[in-house]
């Protein structure tokens, strides 16, 4: 009868410890601030690196005019030592990605960068007399025009219509 009451103290002893760890873990979560809402994406002016591009790149270098301001620019990079690659990110509206890449890399190495593995099918796009490729399968779907000497692709995670959106607005100088 000895042992038994040493064994009821330690049991007892065991779940007091837990109830105060659950209540202090309770106190940290109540006082400890968290946000959920989505974090504020910050806008970049991406005028200069466009500009830079369109005087180094040994193609027209593209970049939307006339989007809504809803459509934010979050990332920007020309890099003319790597295939005069330029690279025009935008978070839209609805809080999708969609990007402009444009390189003189070959063509398959780069849409499947560009897509991150997305395949063509057979649907094409005639967007302002260019007949565009539709690319599907990989991580973004993409719209994809081959020029002499370069390739643009406009890819994200956005849909159809807001890839053609984009593909719409883009100008080339």
């Amino acid at each position: 009868m000895a042992g038994s009451n040493g064994r009821q103290k330690t049991v007892r002893d065991m779940i007091l410890s837990l109830g105060l760890i659950g209540i202090a873990a309770a106190l940290i979560y109540v006082f400890i601030p968290h946000d959920d809402s989505a974090p504020d994406i910050k806008r970049v002016d991406y005028r200069v690196e466009l500009l830079t591009a369109r005087r180094a790149a040994a193609y027209p270098v593209a970049a939307p005019e006339g989007l809504p301001k809803t459509w934010k620019a979050t990332s920007v990079r020309f890099d003319g030592a790597n295939f005069d690659a330029w690279h025009l990110g935008f978070h839209a509206p609805d809080g999708q990605y969609v990007q402009v890449e444009q390189s003189t890399q070959k063509p398959s190495e780069f849409i499947d960068q560009a897509t991150q593995g997305g395949t063509a099918t057979r649907a094409t796009q005639d967007i302002d007399g260019r007949t565009w490729t539709r690319y599907t399968g990989g991580r973004y779907d993409a719209l994809v025009l081959p020029g002499k000497g370069s390739t643009t692709v406009v890819a994200g995670t956005g849909s159809l219509r807001q890839l053609t959106e984009v593909a719409q607005a883009l100008k080339m100088s």
